[in-house]
């Protein structure tokens, strides 16, 4: 089976299951773990930042992130198809009481201009307009690079408006390897940064959140309170260290192999990249309706030994990673090819169940 679905599903090489078997380990929450402490450390050091926390997912390095900006009542400013509003089930609600307020960019990218005019004023009436979130890279935008230069614009409008910013960077590795900008000038705009190690960096399980020793001491309170304090943690940190080690300048293999998906089906009718461009590891496409559906679609990859996501009634995604190779993307390619050519004929496969 090819799997493509997600960079989430890969499986820790015999190197790092070693480094895990072997990892030193304490209490994280009576002291410290060395291993965990290790791996918090060199995440800030490559962040540029004074101090990391490790946790459990992205989901709750964000939105710890976005509880130690604001306060309930308050209000933060997003792009309308990232992650924190459409896939933490709003936790940012449920969980600390603030509003988001969405701004629809081009397949996840915003410019400063967009922004202006969005902070509210103060008035008893009113929310609190507190924080800016950005992606980078954007997932519900086919793996989308934020320009840099938007990104510092943006977050300068925004200090200079007195707004605290946040950067979901779950794959920001994944823009640093694509375009040579290290992740510390990435991450200076920002006073806090999330990223993720179990997606392209391959490793089991965890992301962290990096800011000041300020911020990040009341973010451990809040890991705490959102269930993410974890005591010999160091089993699964080492995987993270072992995988932020070795693994991030070999992201661009993946989006090498991105671009043979995309080429696949640039060549193939019917299907349609959405957007035109891939810029890292994820491919995102259009199923012409006459044809059938994304989830028939992906019924029929199947079939064929190759799994990808229906993430919408005419929309397929497909996410590379270190677990798929070239010759295997190449091979999805011609299934691909192939299974259109099925539909095109008139044969449909069961109906898989929508995945969102």
């Amino acid at each position: 089976m090819i799997d493509l679905r997600s960079d989430t599903v890969t499986r820790p090489s015999p190197q790092m299951r070693l480094a895990m078997a072997n990892a030193a380990v304490g209490d994280d929450v009576i002291d410290q773990d060395p291993t965990i402490e290790a791996l918090q450390n060199l995440t800030a050091k490559l962040l540029g930042k004074e101090a990391a926390s490790y946790m459990p997912s992205g989901t709750m390095t964000n939105q710890v992130a976005v509880r130690i900006h604001c306060k309930p009542g308050d209000e933060f400013l997003c792009e309308a198809g990232c992650h924190i509003y459409n896939y933490e089930q709003g936790a940012f609600a449920q969980l600390s009481g603030l509003v988001a307020r969405t701004v629809e960019g081009d397949y996840g990218v915003l410019h400063v201009d967009q922004l202006r005019g969005l902070i509210r004023p103060v008035n008893d009436h009113l929310l609190r307009t507190r924080l800016i979130c950005l992606e980078n890279t954007h997932n519900r935008g086919a793996g989308r690079i934020q320009p840099y230069e938007d990104v510092a614009a943006i977050c300068d409008w925004a200090h200079e408006n007195g707004l605290r910013t946040h950067l979901d960077g779950a794959r920001l590795f994944n823009a640093v390897a694509a375009t040579g900008i290290p992740a510390v000038e990435w991450s200076q705009h920002f006073d806090t940064v999330s990223v993720c190690f179990s997606k392209g960096l391959g490793a089991p399980v965890g992301s962290a959140l990096a800011g000041t020793k300020e911020a990040i001491k009341e973010a451990r309170r809040h890991r705490k309170l959102f269930g993410g304090g974890m005591r010999q943690a160091g089993i699964i940190a080492a995987g993270a260290l072992h995988a932020l080690q070795h693994n991030r300048e070999r992201l661009t293999d993946d989006h090498a192999n991105a671009h043979l998906v995309a080429a696949a089906i640039r060549d193939t009718e019917g299907l349609t990249l959405t957007p035109e461009t891939v810029d890292t590891n994820i491919v995102i496409f259009h199923v012409d309706p006459q044809l059938g559906t994304a989830a028939q679609f992906v019924a029929a990859l199947a079939e064929q030994s190759v799994q990808m996501l229906a993430i919408g009634a005419q929309q397929v995604r497909a996410v590379t990673h270190l677990d798929v190779s070239a010759e295997q993307c190449r091979q999805a390619g011609d299934v691909i090819r192939e299974t259109m050519e099925l539909l095109r004929s008139g044969q449909r496969p069961k109906t898989a169940a929508m995945t969102y």
